[in-house]
């Protein structure tokens, strides 16, 4: 057991979830300056364009608003995954709305897209921009629907997230359009390809009309989809052109979990990250792969917790991986730790 993970487990387990997450992502930021350019063992992967110098990057979630880039690049990920920003700034739910399942290394969030908005997070990229000082990390930015906006309202959704696409895309190595969280109500229902087909034509049309080069762009899907759902989205991608699919979110499913009864009724709703998603990821990933060949990317994420598991992905298909829960549990030093393995083979 490392240093950290006994120190999880025996002190920052007992401490409020999304306090000390807070706390840990201060500290990150805080330790950028020492940390400096580190330069760790990666394996360069090509995709969508683009020269990732490693297959390992940090999921939505973490970062929401574009707060620590450099210093989450400098402990050891390939790329960074901002967001979700909605196109206006929300407090999310109400609080708690983060729990622990430490028995099955899992999260159960219930955040409700918390932001500062896309117009506060533009900004923030823009002074990062201009500073200069930073060194180039590959960036995502993931896109999501403002709560009161009305999900049965169509054109009010696709004209909320042109606004994000608009303000966004000019900073985004690439975008991703979420549709996928649990804790947006009606949020889901936008996986249908009815409709999802007109919304990702509208955020492509509004990223080309803001950006000189072209932007990739992606959709994130829930590991809760049907098979035939899941084969029904990657055709919409293959159909439209799309660049990726990120895939899974969390799940709303609480079968085959290690906690007590009363541990995963105090977490309560929400999506499910972490070790239980591993399975219906790696099916998802597969699925996807199978029906879409060999050319499309595929950023695999949902239950990664060592090179081990990182590795079965990348062998399923994936073209890039994605961790958060991980990451929570192990330590600012898992993701180099990965890297370094993956890199080894």
């Amino acid at each position: 057991m490392t240093g950290y993970r006994a120190l999880f487990d025996k002190v920052l387990v007992r401490l409020d979830a999304e306090k000390a997450h807070r706390a840990g992502f201060r500290a990150v930021r805080a330790a950028r300056p020492v940390l400096g350019r580190l330069h760790h063992d990666r394996w360069p992967v090509k995709a969508m364009g683009i020269e990732f110098p490693g297959p390992l990057g940090l999921a939505a979630g973490f970062d929401k608003n574009a707060e620590g880039i450099d210093a989450l690049a400098a402990v050891g990920f390939s790329f960074v995954e901002v967001g979700t920003v909605t196109a206006e700034p929300q407090p999310g739910n109400d609080r708690p709305r983060l729990f622990r399942l430490p028995e099955d290394r899992a999260v159960v969030n219930r955040m409700g897209f918390n932001n500062d908005g896309a117009e506060a997070v533009a900004e923030r990229l823009a002074r990062r921009r201009l500073k200069r000082r930073h060194d180039h990390v590959v960036l995502g930015v993931n896109i999501g629907k403002t709560k009161v906006v009305p999900e049965a309202d169509a054109d009010a959704v696709a004209a909320d997230y042109e606004k994000s696409t608009r303000l966004l895309a000019p900073y985004a190595d690439y975008l991703v359009v979420n549709v996928s969280s649990p804790n947006t109500p009606g949020l889901r229902d936008l996986q249908s390809v009815e409709r999802l087909r007109p919304l990702l034509v509208a955020v492509r049309r509004q990223a080309d009309a803001v950006t000189s080069a072209h932007v990739p762009l992606l959709v994130k899907i829930a590991p809760d989809l049907s098979d035939d759902d899941v084969l029904a989205v990657a055709d919409l991608a293959v159909e439209l052109g799309l660049d990726g699919i990120v895939a899974t979110n969390t799940t709303i499913s609480r079968a085959g979990l290690r906690s007590s009864p009363a541990e995963v009724e105090l977490a309560g709703a929400g999506g499910l990250s972490g070790r239980p998603l591993r399975e219906r990821a790696l099916v998802v990933l597969e699925l996807l792969r199978d029906r879409v060949g060999p050319d499309l990317t595929i950023i695999a994420v949902g239950g990664i917790g060592d090179a081990h598991d990182a590795r079965a992905r990348l062998e399923a298909g994936a073209t890039l991986l994605q961790a958060y829960t991980a990451f929570v549990y192990e330590g600012a030093g898992w993701p180099a730790r990965v890297q370094r393995e993956l890199a080894g083979r």
